[in-house]
């Protein structure tokens, strides 16, 4: 029988740890420090890759498209966990980026046996969720081979969605099957075959980048600001505090206070402070520059100086 993953570097042996069961704690965490550190350089390779794609899923999600990310195993948990973190840190709703594993929910905390295998279930995702052209489809498989994330992939690109691979070898099947292919090779593992470790690591380290800086040309941040942030707990009451603060040059205790008449919206906030107006005239502010805060602010000065000089020529 021919082993299709045999020739795959991330299923390879190295013999720099074929000892390791041999060697002290801090040896074999000294070894696995020294092959994580490589990981960042096999990334910064893949940044032209990365780059069109994030330009590709920005240009379909400005004009209300969605990004979904299919992946299987240790890939689907890590797409699944950078789908959940957007809406608390960029205000996006749920359904703006979502991430699909195979095997489905209980498959996030526990392996799923074979999920990865069905192809026809891949499929059965994509359709389910109606994918269309305007969305961005995003597969995550460190081999490059998942059945279920290239099935999903092939339905996705049928429907006419943009197509995103991302592995952890070269020359894929998944690459094969994506519009923008990336592939971040990291080598043999610590563990032979445990793409859990520096695979599972590249893999985070690019989704943090195809969130984030999607975000970012989306106007979802201002500056490096979480501007869009979702306060639902103490800590997020506190950054977005800071924020406002920050932002206008206000104490704690007034950006508070504004955070709190702004029912917690930070760019509504900033405005009723800068400008001396109620939230609801701070959201029409808003509303008419198109949610933009820099716009809004700018014009919002604009109007109290000229309202400043009527006053003085009256």
């Amino acid at each position: 029988m021919i082993d299709p993953l045999a020739d795959l570097s991330t299923e390879q042996s190295d013999p720099r740890y074929g000892q390791i069961d041999r060697l002290s704690t801090e040896q074999v965490a000294r070894l696995m420090n020294a092959a994580d550190a490589t990981v960042p350089a096999a990334v910064a390779t893949a940044v032209p890759a990365i780059s069109a794609a994030i330009d590709a899923v920005a240009d379909r999600m400005r004009r209300g498209g969605r990004l979904i990310y299919v992946g299987a195993g240790t890939s689907g948990r890590l797409a699944v966990l950078d789908a959940s973190e957007c809406p608390p840190t960029f205000g996006t709703d749920p359904e703006m980026v979502q991430g699909v594993i195979a095997g489905g929910e209980p498959a996030l905390t526990r392996s799923v046996e074979g999920a990865e295998d069905d192809d026809v279930a891949g499929v059965a995702a994509i359709t389910r969720l109606e994918v269309g052209p305007l969305d961005s489809v995003m597969g995550v498989s460190a081999s490059g081979r998942a059945p279920f994330v290239i099935g999903a992939l092939g339905e996705a690109e049928r429907r006419g969605a943009l197509t995103v691979g991302l592995s952890c070898n070269a020359g894929t099947p998944l690459s094969a099957a994506a519009a923008h292919p990336i592939e971040v090779v990291v080598g043999p593992e610590v563990v032979t075959g445990s793409t859990r470790l520096k695979a599972g690591t590249a893999q985070k380290l690019v989704l943090n980048m195809v969130s984030t800086i999607t975000m970012v040309k989306l106007g979802r941040t201002y500056g490096n600001t979480m501007i869009e942030v979702s306060a639902m707990n103490s800590k997020l009451e506190g950054r977005a505090t800071r924020m406002v603060s920050g932002l206008t040059g206000a104490d704690l205790t007034a950006a508070r206070a504004a955070l709190e008449e702004a029912e917690w919206n930070v760019k509504v906030a900033v405005l009723v402070i800068e400008h001396g107006i109620g939230a609801d005239a701070a959201r029409d502010l808003l509303a008419a520059h198109g949610d933009r805060l820099e716009d809004a602010r700018s014009d919002g000065a604009a109007v109290r100086e000229r309202a400043t000089e009527d006053v003085r020529h009256a």
